[in-house]
């Protein structure tokens, strides 16, 4: 059995990051969509229970797929878990080096873990959870960027800590 996992801040989790997933999952025995706190996300819009609540809504419907939050070394988290593989997506030539570089770093760590990077999907090449931020501090619908599961849940979310210009 082949368990990887599916590691990233979610802040909030986007259709792009769906189809990672779907597509992961289709791969691997297991699949674990681990939510992080990222050190260099200096302000997230969704706290991690919240960006957490979003994510198992998204996932429910894939079986192989299970949810968690981590707060430490991802390299940590695959050992608990006894995972062996990692699966990242790329959208263009920037984020597969920066996570060519991360694989590096997480093999010294964890020699018997690999790193699997998933070009993204053509019709989700412009999405990032950035560029969904936006949508929701313009207002804008935000079917078209984010999984059906949680478009209420962040809307009202964005709406009590008033986030929407």
């Amino acid at each position: 059995m082949v368990t990887a996992i599916y590691p990233g801040s979610f802040d909030p989790i986007t259709l792009g990051h769906i189809d990672i997933i779907e597509r992961a999952a289709k791969c691997f025995d297991r699949l674990y969509v681990c939510v992080m706190v990222n050190a260099d996300k200096k302000s997230p819009m969704f706290t991690p229970e919240e960006r957490m609540e979003f994510v198992k809504k998204a996932v429910a419907r894939f079986d192989n797929v299970e949810a968690e939050t981590w707060s430490g070394l991802l390299t940590d988290y695959a050992d608990q878990k006894q995972a062996t593989v990692l699966v990242k997506g790329a959208r263009n030539v920037c984020d597969f080096d920066a996570e060519y570089q991360m694989s590096l770093i997480n093999k010294g760590i964890k020699s018997d873990l690999e790193t699997v990077i998933l070009p993204a999907s053509a019709e989700y090449i412009h999405f990032s959870s950035s560029m969904a931020r936006e949508m929701i501090r313009y207002r804008q619908p935000l079917e078209k960027y984010l999984p059906a599961e949680v478009v209420l849940a962040v809307d009202e979310s964005a709406e009590q800590k008033q986030i929407r210009r």
